[in-house]
């Protein structure tokens, strides 16, 4: 496998300051105390010009493009500026990167860049949830994978939005230098070595408008009682047809069945109390019309793709429920090994 040593961070106009920062952070601190090996760090734009980022300030990177041809890993994170003659002055570069073994990887939109210089093509890749399906659209010799954090097929490696990159990032620490030299740079940044984790976790709860107003108003019932047992028959009652009518039409006006918009609204309504209460996974499961908190789980991690307490944990910063004895964890020592495509589930 290729060595990490030199990483060359490739920025342009309208650059996004966060995903600058995430490689800054991994790769340009001096960590040496700590046992992690010290980088060859470069900011690098075409021709060496001041550009201004997306926040509305200006820098001057110390280099061109030329560390991207010594680079083990060259880092592209989201810049509108990275197109046009731009692109056709760091494709060569590009090229000659990865004719040489080295890493490409993007950050979030990103993705993009990667994707008209052709470097996605028949390649398994994502980006941020919000520009998933366009980049598919514009781009369909790409195969995008929406929800995962992150994807490394080959030498090229995308990530999904903003702190996905991070994932990223430690992973290719992981690969190339071990669990310990990822898990100390990840203490230092005080974030987990390693997430299983997915983009589900992270987008709205999806609601399916319904242009049909006897049927809309079913919808609105149900959703009122989302803790009671809700069968076709009852519902269809509830929009005056006949069960057989109201799955047809519920289908061809929602695009899903009953059952799936159900479990839809009730995943949807346990992801806020648990993001806004404290009540127990027992008695959200009970109020969000779930059997046990089991099937809770069940349908929330194949839904959200992760488990109601660690979507608590990640959105409420590990607070306990009211009762429940208050501890922090310890960082974990030894992570997991990321697959190249990280599945759902934190």
């Amino acid at each position: 496998m290729h060595p990490l040593r030199s990483v060359a961070v490739v920025v342009g106009e309208g650059f996004s300051a966060f995903e600058f920062a995430i490689p800054c952070e991994v790769f340009g601190i001096d960590r040496t105390e700590d046992g992690v090996p010290a980088f060859e760090f470069s900011v690098c734009a075409p021709g060496g010009a001041p550009v201004r980022s997306a926040q509305g300030f200006t820098m001057t990177p110390d280099h061109g493009l030329g560390p991207l041809d010594s680079a083990d890993l060259v880092v592209i994170g989201p810049s509108h500026g990275l197109r046009g003659p731009a692109a056709d002055v760091l494709a060569p570069h590009l090229d000659a990167a990865l004719a040489r073994g080295a890493t490409v990887a993007s950050l979030c939109s990103g993705a993009f860049t990667l994707a008209r210089g052709g470097y996605l093509d028949g390649r398994r890749a994502t980006t941020h949830h919000r520009y998933a399906a366009q980049l598919a659209r514009e781009f369909p010799a790409v195969q995008v994978v929406p929800d995962v954090l992150y994807v490394i097929d080959g030498p090229v490696a995308t990530s999904a939005g903003t702190a996905a990159g991070i994932d990223l990032c430690l992973h290719l620490v992981r690969e190339r230098l071990g669990s310990a030299v990822a898990t100390a740079v990840a203490r230092r940044m005080v974030v987990p070595p390693h997430r299983d984790g997915g983009q589900a976790q992270y987008v709205e709860a999806p609601v399916r408008p319904c242009a049909d107003e006897s049927l809309q108003q079913a919808l609105t019932w149900a959703a009122a009682h989302l803790d009671t047992e809700l069968d076709v028959a009852r519902w269809a009652r509830a929009a005056a047809m006949s069960p057989r009518t109201f799955a047809r039409r519920f289908r061809a006006e929602t695009g899903v069945t009953p059952h799936r918009w159900l479990l839809e609204q009730r995943v949807g309504a346990a992801r806020l109390l648990l993001e806004e209460g404290d009540q127990s996974v027992d008695e959200v499961a009970r109020r969000c019309g779930f059997s046990s908190a089991a099937m809770l789980r069940q349908h929330f991690l194949r839904l959200v793709g992760t488990t109601p307490t660690a979507y608590r944990r990640a959105y409420r910063g590990g607070r306990a429920p009211r009762g429940a004895p208050l501890s922090v964890p310890a960082p974990a020592g030894a992570p997991r090994r990321a697959a190249a495509a990280v599945p759902a589930g934190v």
